[in-house]
């Protein structure tokens, strides 16, 4: 299943992205948006979980949950 994580940090990486989602299951991709031009994050994100169970429950636990002073928008795409 794949999942939109937005209202991310600009200092986020995907080492610590893929910490958050592997507590609920195996990640299989990680992929932060970057713009292009400045190099600077785009403050969102897409990760893809193959359980769909596993991924529905990561969803429900980090949709709002606080991330470097940032509370995380969580959905599936």
């Amino acid at each position: 299943m794949k999942i939109i994580a937005g209202n991310l940090s600009r200092e986020i990486t995907e080492k610590e992205l893929r910490s958050e989602f592997s507590a609920f299951g195996e990640v299989a991709f990680i992929n932060l948006v970057w713009n292009r031009f400045d190099r600077n994050s785009e403050g969102f994100g897409i990760i893809e979980m193959p359980g769909s169970e596993e991924a529905t429950t990561a969803i429900a636990a980090l949709h709002g949950k606080k991330l470097k002073g940032r509370e995380m928008k969580v959905n599936a795409a």
